[in-house]
This record gives C-alpha cells, structure tokens and sequence, in this order.
C-alpha cells in the first residue's frame, strides 16, 4: 500500500477504518526558524542533528482516509469521518465529517 507511518510519538487507528494507498502520517516536526531547530541539539557518531518534537496522531473508528493523503502531527479525525484524497490535514476533523483539501477544510458535517 506504501503508506508511511513516522511513529515518533503514538498512532492510534479506530476499527474498521480504511486508509487507502500512499498515506503518510506524521508524528514528528521540527521548529519553524533555523535559530530555534539548533537551539536543542544531540549528536550521534559525531554528527550534530537538531532536535525533533512529536504530537501523536488520533484517528477513530468507521473512518475513510482517501489515497495520497498526508496527516499531520498533533491532529484526531473523529470517528465516521471521510477525508478526500490527497488532502493535507493539518488540523482536527470532528467526528462525522467530510473533509478534503490542502490544508484539508470540512464540507459537510453531522454524517
């Protein structure tokens, strides 16, 4: 299906949700501004890297998550939701919601 799951941080997936082919779903982000994502840093084998933070993703039961779709960190998608293909979402779906776009913006809800 080639989807990706960064784990950083916690995915949860309700039952009997479908999520299509080439899904990404993130947990980890880096600060905005080059000063604040090498204000922390941790070295591995001599090499510096800055430091990564994470939000887990929430996603419920009865849920329809379209192909190409990407996930954000920090984000829950209500259960019964259907996210449209190649949507970015970037912030919460309440639960019963069609939802689709970049940045992903519901349309209908109370399915």
């Amino acid at each position: 299906m080639n989807c990706t799951f960064l784990d950083d941080d916690r995915i949860t997936i309700g039952d009997y949700t479908l999520i299509a082919p080439d899904v990404k779903i993130y947990t980890a982000f880096h600060p905005m501004t080059p000063e604040a994502r090498w204000e922390e840093k941790h070295i591995v084998d001599g090499f510096e890297f800055p430091v990564t933070h994470t939000a887990p993703v929430t996603i419920g039961a009865h849920v329809w998550i379209g192909g190409g779709t990407i996930i954000l960190p920090g984000v829950s998608i209500g259960d019964g939701c259907v996210v449209g293909t190649g949507s970015l979402v970037t912030r919460d779906i309440p639960a019963g919601s069609v939802a689709y776009g970049s940045p992903c913006r519901v349309v209908r809800e109370n399915m």
